[in-house]
């Protein structure tokens, strides 16, 4: 049996060897890549992070338990290297997380085949998960007790619009990068 027809039999849900060290990497990347942001003035404390477009791309390329885990660890590393704390703004790495595992679920589903291109598909798949999984920072009004508007103004629009361009972007670039690159790894 063929590593591929192995692999094709895996549950998108199995947690073996190779998730751990592909959720380890994700992780890694995203925590050290995103200290490279930029915060936007007049959100609340909102940064613009190109780095972001890893969660959903490792959710997309490696399944939504590789996902969940580097936007959850990824962004909980970023927000202690920074200076922000572990566990100040734990909602948000649940969010990132919600992201990462979205994207996994939905590079599953005929989403992820949208338009025939792989390109659209992986865009698609990218804004999806982000637009929905963001929608966790509304938690912001129960943990931080800012009022709906300022959740929707100050926190998910602000985070929305910067994860939306990185990841529509820099996942569909990703994925066509790793498309050769998983054959010869026998993902």
């Amino acid at each position: 049996m063929s590593s591929m027809s192995s692999f094709a039999s895996r549950s998108m849900w199995s947690v073996d060897s190779r998730t751990i060290v592909y959720a380890a990497i994700g992780a890694a990347l995203y925590g050290v890549l995103a200290l490279f942001s930029v915060v936007i003035p007049g959100s609340n404390n909102v940064s613009v992070r190109p780095a972001f477009a890893i969660v959903p791309f490792f959710g997309y390329a490696f399944g939504p338990v590789v996902g969940l885990f580097t936007g959850l660890v990824g962004n909980a590393i970023v927000d202690q290297l920074s200076g922000y704390g572990l566990l100040t703004a734990w909602n948000w790495h649940i969010a990132n997380g919600l992201v990462g595992l979205l994207a996994g679920i939905f590079a599953a589903s005929s989403i992820a085949r949208l338009g025939g291109s792989k390109i659209i598909g992986a865009a698609a798949v990218a804004a999806l998960s982000v637009a929905i999984g963001m929608l966790f920072v509304f938690s912001d009004m129960v943990v931080f007790g800012n009022d709906f508007n300022t959740a929707l103004t100050g926190s998910y629009l602000w985070v929305l619009v910067p994860d939306l361009i990185a990841g529509v972007i820099l996942v569909p670039i990703l994925a066509l990068a790793w498309e050769p690159l998983k054959e010869s790894l026998g993902r």
